[in-house]
């Protein structure tokens, strides 16, 4: 168990590492699109805004990837599982917490898996929320009668 949890917690502390530098390195990449085009404010049925949207999430998606086959490897590494594909299916599966099954998991390292379902939930919120953040930045400000 000590195992598990030092494992985990390397991974968490990575994990969150890569996230939080992917998140600014996105975070800049729309201030120099920002900068670039000379105005914060895009219409969201435009096509700079279908463009920022769509490059938000690919960039999310791409980097949820790196964090999926981060925890795919390290099973991998450490024999929690027989197969990259089994490897890759069950981080998946974890990391977005739909948790079909943990068969394919070594036993001994079971509590890794449900460690990286904490994990990719808490990524995945942050991901919501920067994304969030980052559309409301950009769409135009309402304006209140009142």
């Amino acid at each position: 168990m000590l195992a598990e949890l030092a494992v985990a917690t390397v991974m968490v502390l990575l994990t969150v590492v890569i996230h939080g530098a992917g998140l600014l390195a996105l975070g800049h990449l729309m201030e120099w699109m920002e900068r670039a085009r000379g105005k914060s404010r895009i219409s969201p049925v435009s096509g700079e805004g279908a463009v920022v949207a769509v490059l938000s999430a690919l960039g999310l998606l791409v980097l949820h990837g790196i964090e999926i086959w981060l925890y795919a490897l390290v099973y991998r590494v450490i024999g929690a599982v027989e197969t990259v594909r089994e490897a890759v299916y069950f981080s998946t599966i974890a990391y977005a917490s739909i948790g079909f099954s943990d068969a394919a998991m070594a036993p001994e390292w079971k509590l890794l898996g449900a460690l990286e379902g904490i994990n990719g939930a808490l990524l995945l919120g942050w991901s919501v929320a920067f994304f969030v953040t980052l559309m409301t930045r950009f769409l135009p400000a309402r304006h209140h009668n009142g």
